[in-house]
């Protein structure tokens, strides 16, 4: 990882983010940011979004936790059955709002991700929900039932607002009139919003940041800035854009009453720190699902590259009962087909918990990381 850059504070470091994506000076496409909870991501999207406003104009189009706060619910006390979203106009956010069909933009989205419907009632600005359930009656007979105006849980409400605000996204691409003053898209930690339930819903992860790439890849009318605490989301992403050239990746983090920022460079020395430590945190604890294979193998890769050996094999201890390493390699390959496959949510069996600790310690012993580093990275994670 490169040396830190010193910055006063966030309005200045929201400035050289600009700068970074101005085509007469950085000419960059997208900026990655990581940076630990705490830190003040969402405070820096707020100061990025200030820098542009003059007067009434406007040019970033943001998500964060205060987009989440434009959708507030009705949960209609008196009879309990008229449930409705509102949504807050005052915003620009829903500028133009009757004249987008935005179920059409964003039912497609939605599905990838919910079994509820929704209908936007554009004249009192609410939307309902509904969902189809399963019905069995005493006889056996199944039918489907429509439950109208339900409350969606806060994560499926969550993930909502996120496909409404990508919606928004792409009709601002498309150059639609209402949103054609957005020249920046600035999104902030969606992964914190949309997994309430678990703490590395790697699915989730996955989902979000590959739609994020197709969304904002292959087009030249937004710029963006994609910032997170999350190890894994950030991973992902680096490997989704990794064929971008115009793309920056950044580590941000106090210092002092200031605040310093890494450039991790194309393949980050920070990525390997930061998930050898999430690795370590999940093999300590015992929570090791199949993905957790997946991502020791992306290290281990990339190590035995840095170090010229021909693949991650040369990472494979030899045992008594395995002197080939044969079980070790089919588990690397089993839980890594396909890019990002595997997501479950069943703990592995403790057998192979057994196995990927002996993998991670051979790992750390051949070639140990700066213990330094590893230390502070745990400090700081537990600190969060």
């Amino acid at each position: 990882m490169k040396p830190a850059t010193p910055y006063v504070d966030l309005p200045t470091f929201a400035a050289h983010l600009r700068k970074l994506l101005d085509p007469e000076h950085g000419n960059k496409k997208c900026v990655l940011l990581y940076a630990y909870n705490g830190t003040g991501k969402t405070r820096l999207s707020m100061a990025f979004k200030d820098i542009g406003k003059q007067g009434d104009a406007r040019d970033t189009l943001y998500f964060n936790a205060f987009t989440e706060d434009l959708f507030s619910w009705d949960n209609d006390l008196n009879s309990d059955s008229d449930r409705k979203l509102k949504l807050n106009t005052d915003s620009r956010f829903f500028e133009g709002l009757d004249q987008l069909e935005m179920e059409s933009k964003v039912g497609p989205l939605l599905e990838r991700y919910a079994d509820f419907t929704f209908r936007i009632d554009y004249a009192e600005a609410s939307v309902t929900f509904s969902r189809d359930v399963t019905v069995t009656a005493p006889d056996g007979t199944i039918t489907t039932e429509t439950l109208e105006n339900i409350k969606v849980s806060r994560g499926e409400e969550n993930i909502f607002i996120w496909c409404f605000f990508l919606a928004i996204v792409e009709l601002a691409i498309e150059g639609a009139e209402a949103y054609d003053w957005v020249r920046y898209v600035y999104v902030d930690d969606p992964i914190s919003s949309l997994d309430e339930h678990n703490a590395v819903n790697v699915a989730c992860h996955v989902n979000v940041a590959c739609h994020i790439v197709q969304v904002l890849n292959g087009q030249n009318r937004v710029q963006s800035v994609i910032s997170t605490h999350h190890t894994l989301f950030f991973n992902v992403l680096c490997n989704e854009l990794k064929s971008t050239k115009r793309i920056a990746q950044c580590f941000l983090t106090k210092d002092g009453e200031g605040y310093a920022v890494r450039d991790t460079g194309p393949t980050p020395f920070f990525h390997h720190v930061a998930i050898l430590t999430e690795l370590q945190k999940a093999a300590d604890s015992g929570a090791l699902y199949p993905y957790h294979f997946n991502m020791l193998r992306t290290v281990m890769e990339k190590t035995s590259s840095f170090h010229g050996f021909k693949g991650y094999t040369a990472f494979i201890k030899k045992e008594d009962d395995d002197p080939e390493g044969v079980i070790y390699n089919r588990l690397l390959g089993i839980m890594n087909h396909g890019d990002y496959s595997l997501f479950e949510h069943r703990e592995m069996v403790p057998e192979n918990k057994d196995y990927f600790r002996r993998m991670l310690a051979r790992l750390r012993e051949t070639y140990p990381f700066n213990p330094e580093l590893f230390i502070e990275e745990a400090q700081q994670a537990g600190a969060q």
